[in-house]
């Protein structure tokens, strides 16, 4: 971490410390994965309507989720944070097993698909991007488009594609979600072949969706929030839903979840965040604004920019099988792309 990033992480720490003892009204402790520009505008709108002053913590681009996950898990005899605005499942549910997340059940997640929430009550998924291949449209002719996953590791791909580390972030759960549906085997296997294939390893998926459109990859595997500011932006870029035919195992959709921390210093105002967040209003911002979010509460109107669940084939992915296959999925990613 630069002296920068230590300097504002002491400075944090001690807002925390100090700043939450204030006598100036209620205070809500949010840890947020979604990137700050998107999430921020959010809770600014949640604090100025109830008047409850949010905290945010953000994660780096560096470590995507793991950062934040590690500080609940460093916090667990003190905790600081009241809410977790995760924006993937899988390390959520991790979280969940370890007993570092309180039940609740919050009144607006009952308009949610029940895939979508947690059977025990400890979080709720909303707000969800599809894993995609973004593909540069003047370095691939329109009949030879990679349609899988698995033109990663294909040869006439070599060296011509990319992914963001899969280490962290939505790359760390869709490589634990392939391992919980292929098995340890095959799952090790698949990941050498994109390593073997030369596939070149981004920092992280925006990074991925800029070199796609700016011709250094060809093609890339990112998340739709990303890959459609390039469409948008008007760049020779197109978005391939990979693995959507009757025949492969789908596109991996990955929600956001909320939960609330176990022991949370000011549960009562972490509540009503999450009422707050699970609410069509903010779906629909979230379905707008850059990101393109899609909207998994029915009663949202707004049109997801991007294809849903209702569109392609969705993967049928064990989320909870995905959390534990995570720790062998990592061992595995860092032994082949580390060593």
């Amino acid at each position: 971490m630069s002296k920068c990033g230590i300097f504002a992480a002491a400075c944090f720490s001690l807002f925390l410390a100090f700043g939450c003892r204030r006598t100036e009204g209620p205070v809500v402790v949010v840890y947020t994965a979604l990137d700050r520009n998107f999430s921020q505008p959010i809770l600014d709108k949640f604090q100025q309507n109830t008047g409850i002053r949010v905290l945010a913590k953000y994660d780096t681009e560096a470590t995507k989720t793991v950062g934040l996950v590690n500080a609940i898990r460093s916090e667990k005899a003190r905790p600081r944070c009241d809410v977790f605005w995760n924006n993937e499942i899988v390390n959520t549910i991790r979280l969940k097993d370890e007993g570092l997340l309180a039940q609740f059940r919050p009144e607006a997640a009952k308009s949610f698909p029940e895939k979508f929430r947690d059977a025990d009550g400890y979080w709720c998924g909303f707000a969800a991007r599809a894993r995609v291949l973004l593909v540069n449209t003047n370095l691939v002719a329109p009949g030879d488009m990679p349609d899988s996953v698995k033109a990663l590791g294909d040869p006439r791909w070599k060296g011509r594609a990319g992914l963001a580390k899969p280490l962290f972030g939505t790359t760390a759960t869709h490589a634990a979600c392939l391992f919980a549906m292929m098995g340890a085997k095959e799952g090790e296997a698949f990941f050498k072949a994109i390593k073997d294939n030369d596939t070149k390893v981004q920092s992280g998926n925006k990074t991925v969706a800029t070199s796609v459109s700016a011709g250094i990859l060809a093609f890339g595997l990112t998340d739709t929030d990303d890959a459609i500011e390039e469409v948008e932006a008007g760049k020779p870029v197109i978005i391939i839903y990979p693995d959507s035919r009757p025949d492969q195992q789908g596109v991996l959709f990955i929600p956001n979840t909320l939960s609330l921390v176990s022991n949370a210093p000011h549960a009562g105002e972490g509540r009503k965040l999450i009422e707050y967040l699970l609410s069509p209003e903010v779906e629909a911002a979230l379905a707008k604004c850059p990101s393109a979010q899609i909207p998994l509460n029915p009663a949202v109107v707004e049109k997801a920019r991007v294809k849903t669940p209702a569109e392609v084939k969705a993967m049928a992915v064990d989320f909870s099988g995905a959390a534990k296959h995570f720790e062998w999925a990592a061992t595995c990613m860092e032994k082949i792309f580390l060593k």
